[in-house]
């Protein structure tokens, strides 16, 4: 097609789509005025030019990008102006074309310079087929370029600009890919926190093993500042040292996710404050600040905390608690920033010793012993022995409250207290002083998250073990030495080997992309969820050797939950980053019905909230009843959570609070009753006949018999059982055991009997009417009342 054809042609165009297809024309124009193959000859320099523009960053995890649907276009208000110009197309002659693009190297080869490697070139060459075959009518510039490829009067070739537009289109991340690169670059961060650049502050680091009075000395500096903020990992750690200062008379506030507590009564802010390490600011000044458990800089998930903490808080002395295993991580950070680390160093105040035997029973429990378990289950299953063997014990896992996790400490500590022995996860680990005299693995086993987000069960690590062996014999209780042992014999030889190993020195510290990054992402990336914006940021993001991008699997949970509800990005960033537990699933359905009240703009209230929560509770009945409260509590939380980032929509926070509180008396009378509730749940798992079938029935009763064989040796049965004599017989020895064990009452056997009675009586008279033989004794159907 001749220039002057085109100019014609531009000049028969409508007035009103000239402005619109003026640079689109223009560029088919230019693709003319040089010698045929044209396109193919110009195009690689544009692509260098590309390529050079990224400066060599590594390539994209492309499987990483989702493509945006293009609708074809419909018929169009003003006619086919592209089929007026030249003549409609051929279907078929199109299709023909666009094949044979598809399978040129040259042009698979070009668009790998752009960015589209084979599976986006593939996708984007169907979705472009789609457009180009389905459109009534299509733009006049593509409309021009195909007829003349049909004609001869161009090159298959010449497609390749428009084929790239229409990439970029369902690809938008192909056009942003520098801008991406500069906004994802995470290299330098010590530079994100110009205040505390502005002045020289002097680290202090305290090392030291469990119960050395590291973080004691610490925290009299802290006091006898002028102005302070300690940083925790624990809600429960903020608190203490809330306590702990105003005890002291050093007023100080409080600050958690979920919790703000001025002393001043008009809501002054006082000079001192203790908060979560999530929650420290970055640009108030302090004199002192205290970091605690820094070593958690390495955490997965939570790490990035410790690292802007120890980046940002603008602090003249910053004093530093944790393992000797972050030294050099923390001296080469302080080393970007020009300031240096003095180190000192504490011995553990009380002596602790591995024993050489393991407790392998029960029975060998004393007063002061703590067993260490890895799971729920195992925690109702050694509660439920150490209730058989007449002792009493206080139970603290993580998922409990606060205040339960604190009233079974106090009641474990108690002198006065039955109650002398603790059954407890890790959660011991830090944040509550407990008078243990012996700690005791009863497994070594842990399941923790890799760092792809894998589930793995792994024994525990040096520092962990260490971490956990540390509770026993501290300086403050009333048992001066400290023991640690495991329950298996198998399990001892591990422990030593475990805790005589050096701890791994931490190589790199945990960064979080902030709510500003997502936002510029999403200013380049319109239509892309906010799960995929956080997968393309890591994907994209460079970091230091120095530094590690944190898990953010939880928060991409959040965001695929209510991806569906309509939130502006800003408020649908704070729903993500709501610390919920994703294995509860009354807690994540409680995000989204938040969310979804949110977003039609509808204040959840009290009395909205205690409706949805089916307010007021009863006491748990039984373990089920009790993890159902607990996730209740957790809701609560979460609302609290909320209420601090969007006061206006969750109004009602000091009622939601007390009413947790409430909630939290229930709560921790449960626990206080836990074997009794794990009696009932055991009871109702062994022995829950009415909704089985006889042939259920029978497995759970040889289940049954079983596990009652192999309990004849426990001592705390008191009673030799004899050998059965027939099934009758059998049948009265596995009750009689059962109601010694208390897994059934009096009642509950008659109840029991008169069930399996009538369900034998049935039995025996549908056999009968089918003309089946009955073997044994017949009986006439009893009423229920004739027993």
């Amino acid at each position: 097609m001749s220039l002057p054809r085109c100019a014609l042609l531009w000049a028969r165009l409508p007035a009103g789509r000239q402005a619109g297809h003026r640079a689109a024309v223009c560029s088919a124009l230019r693709a003319h005025t040089g010698p045929f193959p044209g396109a193919l000859g110009r195009v690689p320099a544009i692509a260098c030019a590309s390529s050079s523009a990224s400066g060599g960053s590594k390539a994209p995890n492309t499987s990483l990008f989702v493509p945006l649907t293009v609708k074809p276009q419909g018929p169009s208000a003003d006619g086919d102006v592209g089929a007026e110009l030249t003549r409609p197309l051929d279907k078929n002659e199109v299709k023909k074309v666009l094949d044979k693009f598809y399978k040129r190297k040259e042009i698979q080869k070009l668009s790998a310079d752009y960015g589209l490697d084979a599976r986006l070139f593939h996708q984007a060459f169907i979705s472009f087929r789609n457009y180009i075959m389905q459109s009534h009518s299509l733009d006049v510039d593509i409309h021009i370029i195909l007829n003349d490829i049909c004609f001869s009067a161009a090159h298959v070739d010449d497609l390749f600009p428009f084929f790239l537009r229409h990439a970029k289109q369902i690809f938008p991340v192909l056009e942003c890919k520098d801008d991406l690169r500069k906004i994802s670059d995470l290299r330098i961060p010590p530079n994100w926190y110009p205040e505390a650049r502005a002045i020289h502050r002097k680290i202090i680091f305290h090392s030291g093993p469990t119960n050395s009075g590291k973080t004691y000395h610490a925290i009299q500096k802290y006091l006898s500042a002028k102005s302070g903020v300690y940083c925790g990992p624990l809600k429960l750690l903020a608190h203490e040292i809330f306590e702990k200062s105003n005890a002291a008379g050093v007023p100080c506030d409080l600050v958690t996710g979920e919790e703000r507590v001025s002393v001043d009564p008009d809501g002054k802010q006082a000079a001192h404050v203790a908060c979560t390490v999530e929650m420290c600011s970055v640009t108030t000044p302090y004199e002192v600040a205290v970091i605690d458990e820094i070593q958690m800089i390495k955490d997965p998930a939570r790490g990035w905390a410790w690292t802007r903490a120890l980046l940002g808080l603008c602090a003249e002395e910053i004093h530093l608690c944790g393992e000797s295993a972050a030294i050099d991580m923390v001296t080469e950070l302080m080393y970007t920033t020009g300031e240096d680390v003095e180190v000192r160093t504490y011995k553990r105040l009380t002596p602790i010793s591995v024993l050489d035997h393991a407790l392998e029973s029960l029975d060998n429990l004393r007063p002061g012993d703590c067993i260490v378990c890895f799971s729920k289950n195992d925690i109702y299953s050694v509660s439920r022995q150490i209730e058989i063997r007449g002792l009493e014990s206080a139970v603290i896992y993580g998922s409990l409250p606060p205040g339960t996790k604190l009233a079974q400490a106090k009641k474990f500590n108690d002198p006065d207290d039955p109650c002398k022995i603790l059954v407890a996860t890790d959660a011991i680990g830090m944040g509550l002083n407990l008078s243990i005299r012996r700690i005791i693995f009863y497994s070594l086993m842990k399941p923790s998250i890799n760092e792809k987000g894998e589930k793995e069960i792994e024994p525990i690590t040096t520092s962990q073990a260490l971490q956990i062996a540390g509770r026993a014999g501290r300086f403050s209780s009333k048992f001066k030495e400290g023991e640690v042992t495991t329950m298996n014999r198998e399990d001892l030889s591990l422990l030593k080997e475990i805790l005589n190993r050096p701890v791994d020195p931490i190589k790199a510290a945990g960064l979080h992309p902030t709510a500003e990054q997502i936002e510029m992402f999403a200013y380049h990336l319109p239509d892309t969820t906010l799960s995929n914006l956080i997968d393309i940021f890591v994907d994209f993001s460079q970091v230091d050797g120095q530094y590690f991008v944190c898990n953010m699997d939880d928060f991409k949970f959040s965001a695929e939950l209510i991806q569906h509800i309509p939130l502006s990005l800003r408020v649908r960033y704070v729903f993500c980053t709501a610390p919920i537990n994703k294995k509860q699933p009354f807690v994540c359905s409680s995000l989204l019905q938040f969310a979804r009240q949110y977003s039609r703009n509808e204040p959840l209230t009290f009395s909205w909230l205690r409706r949805y929560i089916k307010w007021p509770l009863l006491p748990p009945k039984n373990i089920k009843d009790l993890m159902d409260l607990e996730a209740v509590h957790d809701v609560l939380d979460l609302y609290l959570w909320l209420s601090y980032r969007f006061l206006d929509m969750f109004p009602d926070a000091s009622l939601v609070r007390e009413l947790q509180k409430e909630l939290d008396g229930i709560i921790q009378d449960g626990v206080h009753n836990i074997t009794k509730l794990i009696k009932i749940s055991e009871t109702h798992k062994l022995l829950n006949l009415q909704n089985l079938s006889a042939e259920s029935q029978s497995r759970l009763s040889g289940a049954a018999k079983s596990q009652s064989r192999r309990n004849r040796g426990t001592k705390a049965l008191g009673s030799k059982a004899a050998e059965p004599l027939g099934p009758d017989a059998e049948e009265k020895s596995l009750s009689s055991r059962l109601v010694q064990q208390g897994l059934l009452t009096a009642d509950m056997l008659k109840q029991l009997e008169r069930e399996w009675m009538t369900q034998k009586t049935e039995q025996g008279k549908g056999r009968l009417e089918t003309g089946t033989s009955l073997k044994g004794t017949r009986r006439k159907k009893k009423e229920p009342d004739s027993d």
